[in-house]
Parts: C-alpha cells; sequence; structure tokens
C-alpha cells in the first residue's frame, strides 16, 4: 500500500475540496488516462485496486503511471467509545481528489485494451471518471 515514509504532523486537519484541479490535469507519460469527474477521497487500497486491475489485464505489454499519491492521514475513534478524549489515532492514508485529475496513466500499442483496462480501474475507485486519450499532430509537410 502506498504511505509518506516519513510526515511533519501524525494527523492532519480535514480541509475542503472546494473548486477544480488546476495541476496534473493533462496526460504527460502515456496515450491514455483516467480523469476524475467528481471531488473525493480515494484511500491507498482503492488505488492499489485499481493498480493491480490495469496490469493484469496489459498483462507485461505496457506501462502504468500512478498519478496520485495518498498523503493524507484519516483518524478513527475505536468503537464504542466516549465523546472527547481527544483526536483518535490515523487508521488509514487517502489521497485527495477534485475534478479534472488525472489519475492514472497508461500506455499500450492495443487501443481496446487500453480503454477495457482503465474501465476496470473506474470501477475500483469511488469518484465518477472519463477515459482521455492524447492527441497527435500530424505535420503537413
Amino acid at each position: 500500500m502506498l504511505m509518506p515514509k516519513k510526515t511533519k504532523f501524525r494527523k492532519k486537519m480535514k480541509g475542503n475540496m472546494k473548486g477544480t484541479e488546476t495541476r496534473g490535469t493533462t496526460l504527460e507519460f502515456g496515450s491514455y488516462g483516467l480523469i476524475s469527474v467528481d471531488p473525493a477521497w480515494i484511500t491507498s487500497r482503492q488505488i492499489e485496486a485499481a493498480r493491480r486491475c490495469m496490469t493484469r489485464k496489459i498483462k507485461r505489454g505496457g506501462n502504468v503511471w500512478i498519478k496520485i499519491f495518498p498523503d493524507k492521514p484519516i483518524t478513527a475513534k475505536p468503537a464504542e467509545t466516549r465523546m472527547g478524549k481527544g483526536k483518535g489515532n490515523p487508521e488509514y492514508w487517502v489521497a485527495v481528489v477534485k475534478p479534472g485529475r488525472l489519475l492514472f496513466e497508461i500506455d499500450y500499442s492495443v487501443r481496446e485494451d487500453a480503454i477495457d483496462a482503465l474501465k476496470l480501474a473506474a470501477q475500483k475507485l469511488p469518484v465518477k471518471t472519463r477515459i482521455v486519450e492524447k492527441q497527435v499532430v500530424q505535420d503537413e509537410n
């Protein structure tokens, strides 16, 4: 599972997910990508499940890039505990995703298999997504 090696503080505040993403919205490495449409917290387990789906679908033929990283700790109090006595302990890690954020990139020679792999990955995530392709510019010379 993905998680930071070291953080400055053990616990973070909730924050908010207003607005759309401005960075990390275009394809850089692969030919196809998965972009989020909704804001959400995506856990490290969900990222790993999506990654496994894609790599198993394309086997050894292509590359997969994960463009999000879970760097926010989410705390929880134990069940049947009275209120008060401070904040709970960190339980798992999430990546904060806003609309327009590129989640995964994939590079594979067969277009249908690459899109199928991204569709499988999208089923493992708690957000609505859309698939994007890199546009090839042709010279007129």
